[in-house]
C-alpha cells in the first residue's frame, strides 16, 4: 500500500519562490528574450549582487554551482560540501558548524550516500570521502575554504571524464581560485562561540618574471567542541602558481594540512541500547578527558567496566581523528592549434593518520580478544573479575586501553585529456591512471593511572601491547573515456560517449587477527586479488535551446562503483571482500558477486531572463526529473562489531528504484534583493526482499526473509526545501537561509524514523570605505549565526539494524561568529 504524501507547513511555505520562478519562466517563454546576465566572477567585490546559485547552461545533465562569495557567506571557512547543502536534492549534516567533522557527516544526493558519489579538486580525484579513507581525502583537507573558487554538483551523473571509482550517483567537483594579477595580502580573522578562532593569511605575488603569478596561504583553526572539552585544531598551507602562455597554460599546486579532530560516539537508540539501560539516551556522548581521574572513576561496573545503567551509551575517556596530508599536482594544457588542447596532469597524495580511542577494556567482547593474545590472563572465564583485573593491569591499571586504527595512503596518478574541435563536432577523450598503496593496522596501547601522557592530540609511540591486524593493498585504477558533442543545428547539441572503469586490487595481511581456541569459525582475513573491469559504460544526452533563454536537456548514463579494497574494518567504512572471514568465502565472492551499477535517466528545463514585472527584474529557474535504477546492491548481511570484527557475509541483495523531481528558482527584485528557493521530492525504494541466514521451523532449516521490498531507503527523506533570501544595500549586505529536511527512516524496514527539521542561518556584513593611496585596500566585517532558532534533533543518523534500533548524532546548538577581513 502506498503511503500518502503530504507536504509539511515548512515545505509548503518555502516552495513559493521556486514555483513562482518556474511558472513565470513558462509564462514568458514566448516573449522576446533578453540577453542572459553572465555569472559573476568568484573574486569580484563582495558587494556585487552575484547569483546565489549558478545553473550551468552548457551541460546535458543537471549541473548547479555555488561560487566563492556564497560559500563564505554560509560561514567563513565553511567546507565546500557544507555549502552545497543549499543545492537541490542534497542532504548535508555534521556536528560542527563548518561542516568539517568527517566522523559524523551525512551526505546524500538523490538517495545516494557519501561513498556512492565522485569527488574531485581541480580534477584530482579525492576518493569516496568515507571516514578512515583508503583512496583520498576530504575536500576541506585538499584546499582551504577561502581558496575555493566554486563547487559544482552534477546530481544525476558526473561527466565521463570525472576520475572516480565511486561515481554511482553523481559528482561534486571543487575548483581552487587562480592567483590575482595584483600583489596583495589578505588577512581574515574569525572569532566565535566555544572559543573558536580561525586565522587565514594569503599573500599574492601578482605578475612576476616569466609570466608567472601565484599565492601562498596559511590557515590555523582552533575551536572547542560544543559539548565537551575537546579542541578541533588544524594547520593548512596552499601554494598555487600559474603561467599562461601562447601555446599553453602551466599550473602547479601544493597543499599540506594537519588536523586533530576530537570525536564522540553516536547515541544508541532502541534495540541498539542494552535492555537494562533503555532509559539512558543522552543527547550527546561527550568524552571525559582531560579529567583523567574522572575517566577512572566512571568505571563503576567493575574492573574496566562502564556503568551498566549507561549500557551502550557509556562515555569513552577520549577519541579523535588525527590526519596529515600532502597533495600536489602539476598540469600543462598544451594548445598547438586553436582547435586542439591536450592537457596532462600528474598528481601525488600521501596521507598518514589514525583514529584514536581510549575506551573501557570490558566492552564489545574485548576481554575475549585480549585473551587470544595473552591466554595466561584467563582465570575462570574471560569476564570473571580476576581475568578483568589482569587485563586492566595489562593496559596500565586505569581500566582503559588506547586503540588506534592507523592509515596510510600513497597514491600517484596521471590524467590526460584531449579536446579537439572538428567543424560541428567537439571530440573529448582521455584516461586516468592511479596506483595506490594504502595500508591500515589496528594497535592497542596501555593507558596508565599515573603520569599518563596519552591524549587525543598525541601520537602513541612505544609500549604497544599488541597489534590486532595489519593489512597492505596494491591497487591500480584505469579509466578511459571518449565522447562526441555534435552541434547538429545552432540550437541543438547532441552528446554521446562511453567510459571504461578497470580496477586490479591485491590485499594481504602481514599480521592477521588471532582467535580464541573455542571459536567455531576462526576469523582469518583473506589474501588475494580481484579484477573488476567494465569496458563499456555509455552516456548520451541532448541540449536544445528552445529560445535564447530556455533550454531543454536530456541525459542517460550508466555508472559503476568499484569494489572497496579495504581490510578488516570495512563494516564501518564500507563493504569489502577482504573483510570476509575465510579464504574460501573470498574466493566465492570473486566468482559470484558483481559490482554495483546504476542507470540514470534525467530530463529538465532551465531558463534565465530579465523581466519588468513591477518590482521583479529577473528570474531564473530549473526543473529536472530523474529515474535511477540501482542494481547489484552490496550488503553485509552479518552483524558487525567495528572494535572486534567478526566475519562478514557480503552479497548482492537486489536493487533500488529512485524517482524524483528538483525544482529550483531565483527571483531578483532589482539590484538589492533576491530570493532563491529549491524544492525536492525523492522516492527511493528497495526492489525486493533478501535472505539472511536460516532458522528452524518445525525442525526444518528455513531461510529468513528480510522484507525490504517496497521499503524506503533509510536516511533519505521524501521532501526537502532550501531557501536563501539576500539583500544588498551597498556597503551593507545580509542573508537568511533555511534548510528543511523531511522525516528520515532509520531502519531497513522503516519501523523507526527521525523527525523533520528545518535549520535557519543568518549572515550580515559591512564593507568600510577606505581612502585611496594607503596600504589598506579593503576592510569588511561579517557576522554569522548558525542554527538561529537553536533547534535540537538528529543531525546524522546511522542504520544499524533491520528494525527496532539505530544510532544518532546530535544537532549542534546556536553559535555565533564574527569575521574581520582586511586586504593590503
Amino acid at each position: 500500500m502506498r503511503t500518502k504524501t503530504k507536504m509539511t507547513g515548512h515545505a509548503a511555505l518555502l516552495c513559493g519562490a521556486a514555483l513562482c520562478a518556474l511558472l513565470a519562466t513558462a509564462a514568458q517563454a514566448a516573449e522576446t528574450p533578453a540577453t542572459a546576465t553572465p555569472a559573476a566572477s568568484p573574486d569580484t567585490d563582495p558587494n556585487s549582487v552575484e547569483q546565489v546559485i549558478i545553473t550551468s547552461t552548457r551541460e546535458t545533465r543537471s549541473a548547479v554551482a555555488m561560487e566563492a562569495q556564497q560559500i563564505q557567506r554560509v560561514l567563513p571557512g565553511a567546507s565546500p560540501l557544507k555549502a552545497i547543502q543549499f543545492l537541490p536534492g542534497v542532504i548535508y549534516r555534521t556536528a560542527d558548524p563548518w561542516g568539517n567533522n568527517e566522523q559524523n557527516l551525512s551526505l546524500f544526493v538523490h538517495g545516494f550516500s557519501t561513498q556512492q558519489l565522485g569527488y574531485t579538486m581541480d580534477g584530482v580525484p579525492l576518493g569516496d570521502q568515507q571516514y578512515g579513507n583508503y583512496n583520498g581525502l576530504s575536500v576541506s583537507r585538499a584546499v582551504t575554504s577561502e581558496n575555493v573558487s566554486r563547487v559544482t554538483l552534477s546530481s544525476g551523473a558526473g561527466s565521463l571524464g570525472v576520475p572516480s571509482t565511486s561515481n554511482l550517483g553523481g559528482a561534486i567537483e571543487t575548483f581552487s581560485r587562480d592567483p590575482g594579477a595584483e600583489r596583495s595580502l589578505t588577512v581574515n580573522q574569525t572569532f566565535g562561540s566555544y572559543e573558536a578562532s580561525r586565522t587565514f593569511l594569503r599573500a599574492e605575488s601578482g605578475e612576476m618574471a616569466g609570466g608567472f603569478k601565484g599565492y601562498l596561504s596559511y590557515l590555523r583553526q582552533d575551536a572547542k567542541a560544543w559539548d565537551f572539552d575537546g579542541r578541533q585544531r588544524g594547520h593548512q598551507v596552499n601554494l598555487k602558481l600559474v603561467r599562461e602562455g601562447e601555446k599553453g597554460d602551466l599550473t602547479f599546486y601544493a597543499n599540506w594540512q594537519m588536523k586533530v579532530e576530537p570525536n564522540e560516539d553516536a547515541t544508541a537508540m532502541g534495540n541498539q541500547q542494552t535492555a537494562a539501560a533503555q532509559n539512558f539516551k543522552p543527547y550527546s556522548r561527550a568524552f571525559i578527558y582531560p579529567d583523567l581521574a574522572g575517566c577512572t572513576a566512571n568505571l563503576t561496573g567493575g574492573p574496566g567496566t562502564p556503568p551498566p545503567a549507561q549500557g551502550n551509551n557509556f562515555s569513552n575517556c577520549f577519541s579523535a581523528a588525527q590526519r596529515e596530508d600532502i597533495l600536489t599536482y602539476i598540469s600543462y594544457a598544451w594548445k598547438p592549434t586553436e582547435t586542439l588542447t591536450w592537457t596532462n596532469q600528474a598528481y601525488y597524495h600521501y596521507n598518514f593518520g589514525r583514529g584514536i580511542v581510549s575506551g573501557p577494556v570490558n566492552t564489545a567482547g574485548l576481554p575475549g580478544l585480549f585473551a587470544t593474545y595473552y591466554p595466561n590472563l584467563v582465570v575462570g572465564t574471560t569476564t570473571s573479575p580476576t581475568t578483568l583485573t589482569n587485563i586492566v593491569n595489562l593496559f596500565g591499571g586505569s581500566g582503559y586501553a588506547v586503540r588506534t586504527t592507523e592509515y596510510r595512503i600513497n597514491r600517484p596518478g596521471l590524467i590526460s585529456t584531449v579536446e579537439w574541435t572538428l567543424g560541428d563536432h567537439q571530440i573529448k577523450g582521455g584516461l586516468w591512471f592511479e596506483h595506490n598503496e594504502p595500508a591500515q593496522q589496528r594497535a592497542w596501547y596501555p593507558m596508565t593511572k599515573a603520569n599518563n601522557n596519552l591524549s587525543p592530540y598525541d601520537v602513541p609511540r612505544g609500549n604497544k601491547v599488541l597489534t590486532q591486524y595489519a593489512n597492505a593493498f596494491f591497487i591500480n585504477n584505469l579509466q578511459l573515456h571518449l565522447q562526441d558533442q555534435w552541434r547538429v543545428t545552432p540550437k541543438l547539441l547532441v552528446q554521446a560517449g562511453f567510459k571504461s572503469s578497470l580496477q586490479d586490487a591485491t590485499g594481504k595481511f602481514p599480521v592477521n587477527q588471532k582467535n580464541l581456541p573455542t571459536v567455531a569459525v576462526p576469523v582469518q582475513f583473506p589474501t588475494g586479488s580481484i579484477e573488476s573491469n567494465k569496458w563499456f559504460l555509455p552516456q548520451a544526452g541532448l541540449l536544445w535551446d528552445a529560445t535564447e533563454n530556455d533550454q531543454v536537456f536530456v541525459n542517460v548514463q550508466q555508472n559503476m562503483r568499484q569494489f572497496i579494497p579495504y581490510g578488516a574494518g570495512s563494516g564501518f567504512y564500507g563493504f569489502s571482500a577482504w573483510s570476509l572471514g575465510t579464504q574460501a568465502a573470498f574466493e566465492l565472492f570473486k566468482k559470484t558477486v558483481k559490482p554495483e551499477t546504476s542507470w540514470t535517466y534525467e530530463a529538465g528545463l532551465r531558463s534565465r531572463r530579465e523581466v519588468a514585472w513591477g518590482p521583479i527584474t529577473g528570474i531564473e529557474g530549473q526543473i529536472n526529473a530523474y529515474n535511477v535504477k540501482f542494481s547489484n546492491r552490496l550488503l553485509n548481511i552479518a552483524p558487525f562489531n567495528f572494535i572486534n570484527p567478526a566475519p562478514a557475509i557480503l552479497a548482492n541483495v537486489g536493487g533500488v528504484t529512485t524517482k524524483g523531481v528538483d525544482l529550483a528558482g531565483t527571483i531578483k527584485f532589482g539590484p538589492r534583493f533576491q530570493i532563491y528557493n529549491a524544492v525536492s521530492f525523492n522516492e527511493s525504494k528497495y526492489d525486493s526482499d533478501y535472505q539472511s541466514g536460516t532458522t528452524l521451523v518445525n525442525g526444518v532449516s528455513t531461510p529468513v526473509t528480510v522484507a525490504t521490498g517496497g521499503k524506503f531507503v533509510p536516511l533519505t527523506p521524501r521532501w526537502m526545501n532550501k531557501t536563501i533570501a539576500r539583500v544588498n544595500l551597498g556597503k551593507f549586505d545580509a542573508q537568511i537561509s533555511g534548510d528543511y529536511i523531511g522525516k528520515r527512516p532509520v531502519t531497513y524496514l522503516n519501523d523507526l524514523s527521525v523527525k523533520a527539521m528545518m535549520l535557519v542561518d543568518l549572515q550580515a556584513g559591512y564593507s568600510f570605505d577606505i581612502a585611496d593611496g594607503g596600504m589598506l585596500k579593503g576592510l569588511r566585517l561579517t557576522a554569522n549565526v548558525t542554527n538561529l532558532f537553536d533547534k535540537k534533533g538528529v543531525s546524522t543518523a546511522g542504520v544499524t539494524s533491520n528494525s527496532g534500533g539505530y544510532v544518532a548524532f546530535p544537532q549542534p546548538p546556536r553559535m555565533g561568529f564574527v569575521t574581520v577581513s582586511a586586504e593590503f
